[in-house]
């Protein structure tokens, strides 16, 4: 058994789909090259403690124990890689103490499936040490718990694209379908630098599903319509067709009040300086925005989105997901 195990997993962008996969539309979902890394060894007796150097935070979960010991903001921030290892550990029969060490590329809070990524990377790490191996289903089941933590009521995408990497078609309660394409996808992400809460967004769409079922019904046929429209883009490589359909899928977002207007703005210069199409990118009110763009128009596109306020990069999709890593 080794005395260390690193392991990494992706960030990610929505395509298309947000929120209202929560309901059961198909979202298209695509890995991206930032990574987060966890280093996981054994302790010799059965607390569990997690660094995250990043952040500047320690905390020690002890058996039993209803509070974290370690710095102040130590259990919001890292009781769900708690939980997460900890799920490994009982689906595995297995009690022994972990040290937990986190970092990470993906920018928190920003729609890129950052708390994801942390969580399937350490679940994946204690894995490998306790079994031998990464079990991909248990690494996703084990992020979902911690998820569910994070954001009140997840969809399971992140967790799912993070631990399988790729480009996929998630849909609630049915799981994941690898999605093959013949043309490259070319994005660029925008960072509006606001941070946002998930939880928060999510229920501020159930509640508005609430008060107006009939309408939200009609919203949900026409994201699935979409998502129908984009598949068949994608498969033929007709990337202006999606370039419209990511438009459109812009606007079902703002009608349910998810975007804002520090998204709007970058948005609307991405289109302005030649892309295809742009969209907020998870779940809104701040975070990242995606423009779809032709091959060589990266960099004026993301010029333009830096112009508008925000911070851009170009974004390389990830083909693996999770995976093991040499210190």
């Amino acid at each position: 058994m080794p005395e260390e195990v690193v392991a990494s997993a992706p960030g990610k962008v929505i395509l298309l789909g947000e929120h209202f996969v929560v309901y059961g539309v198909p979202a298209i979902v695509a890995a991206i090259e930032l990574r987060a890394r966890a280093t996981v060894s054994m302790r010799t007796d059965s607390s569990v403690r997690v660094e995250a150097p990043d952040l500047g935070l320690s905390g020690l979960f002890r058996p039993g124990a209803s509070e974290v010991e370690g710095d102040e903001g130590a259990e919001e921030a890292l009781r769900p890689i708690f939980l997460a290892v900890d799920e490994v550990r009982k689906r595995l029969g297995r009690r022994r103490g972990l040290n937990i060490s986190i970092s990470s590329s993906i920018p928190i809070a920003a729609g890129l499936g950052s708390s994801a990524a942390v969580a399937v990377s350490a679940s994946a790490a204690t894995c490998a040490l306790l079994k031998g191996l990464i079990d991909k289903e248990l690494v996703f089941r084990a992020a979902l718990e911690a998820e569910k933590l994070v954001h009140v009521s997840p969809s399971g995408v992140d967790p799912a694209i993070s631990t399988h990497g790729g480009l996929i078609i998630y849909k609630r309660g049915v799981g994941i379908q690898k999605l093959e394409i013949e043309a490259p996808l070319e994005l660029v992400v925008g960072d509006t630098g606001l941070k946002r809460s998930t939880g928060a967004l999510v229920s501020a769409v159930r509640a508005l599903r609430n008060r107006r079922p009939e309408l939200f019904q009609r919203l949900l046929s026409a994201a699935e319509e979409l998502i129908s429209e984009a598949l068949d883009a994608l498969r033929r490589g007709d990337a202006l067709a999606l370039g419209e359909l990511t438009d459109i899928n812009q606007g079902l977002l703002s009608a349910i009040g998810v975007s804002n207007l520090a998204l709007e703005k970058l948005v609307h210069a991405a289109r302005k300086a030649g892309a295809l199409g742009a969209k907020l990118t998870g779940a809104g009110g701040g975070g990242c925005m995606i423009a779809l763009v032709e091959e060589g128009r990266g960099p004026d596109v993301a010029e333009a989105i830096e112009e508008a306020g925000g911070r851009a990069f170009l974004a390389k999709i990830a083909e693996e997901g999770v995976r093991l890593e040499r210190r």
